[in-house]
């Protein structure tokens, strides 16, 4: 099951008064894989995923809704150098343990919205990652069963400033800015996260080529690792790691980054 959260245009709203007559929905996106999206639909779902699926009836084509983000997190959780390849490409050692940091609720976009790049830096970088999204509150959770405790996955993108990385010597301000954390097109409930591949292109020519199992920390062992700190709520989300291949981006660039079984997430770059 496909998740999506969109906004549609509300005719009622707009006959009431409300500007501009649209409104938040989440629905099941359905159809068959296709990288025509025009070929999709979305059906309307009462209230939020984290519970029982109710329709509402309504339904509408894909091409006729904007995705947004599919969840409105609490917080990001990322996972640095989880990929040999990718620690070795910066000139950093594997981390014996997850090495997790956060990224702000603020910094979430979805699928088509812009990464905005901030006059303060000179060198931001794509990361293409699977995205972990969580389905019920999870603390102290076992690794073998912290797979239970997600609702599904999507392609996530950690960008991040590198030369404020370097600068700074940790991540806050480098993963931070508003739009460093796009996310999406939604999340697919039905999929083993265990082998498949993510790729990264930029203006359509692929960077990155990875697959999942070349993390050293696995999903279930960063979701027990993480929620052992803290408590991770219904929306949160999770970004597992980067393959080899991170490079700069520039505003005009469009960066797509796809998983295997999920599908793509495509956004444009933009100067701020």
């Amino acid at each position: 099951m496909r998740i999506a959260r969109f906004l549609h245009a509300d005719p009622a709203a707009a006959r009431a008064g409300s500007t501009p007559g649209t409104a938040i929905h989440w629905g099941v996106v359905e159809g068959a894989d296709s990288p025509r999206r025009g070929a999709l639909s979305v059906a309307a779902i009462d209230g939020h995923p984290f519970g029982p699926i109710t329709y509402t009836g309504q339904r509408w084509p894909l091409g006729d809704v904007r995705l947004l983000s599919p969840v409105l997190p609490s917080k990001v959780i990322a996972v640095a150098r989880n990929y040999a390849e990718h620690a070795r490409e910066l000139g950093n050692e594997v981390p014996a343990a997850p090495l997790i940091f956060l990224k702000p609720s603020t910094s979430v976009i979805g699928d088509g919205d812009a990464i905005r790049l901030p006059a303060s830096s000179s060198e931001v970088h794509f990361e293409g990652e699977l995205a972990v999204v969580i389905g019920r509150p999870a603390r102290s959770v076992d690794r073998s069963d912290a797979l239970s405790y997600v609702l599904g996955y999507a392609a996530g993108n950690d960008v991040t400033a590198r030369d404020q990385q370097r600068a700074d010597a940790h991540f806050t301000r480098a993963k931070s800015y508003d739009s460093f954390c796009p996310f999406g097109p939604w999340i697919e409930t039905e999929f083993d996260p265990a082998d498949v591949r993510i790729t990264t292109s930029v203006n359509g020519v692929i960077r990155q080529d990875g697959r999942t199992k070349q993390m050293i920390h696995d999903v279930a062992e960063v979701i027990a690792y993480s929620s052992a700190v803290m408590t991770l709520l219904p929306g949160d989300v999770i970004l597992t790691g980067t393959p080899a291949g991170v490079g700069p981006i520039v505003a005009g660039d469009t960066v797509t980054v796809e998983v295997e079984g999920i599908g793509a997430l495509v956004n444009p770059v933009r100067s701020a």
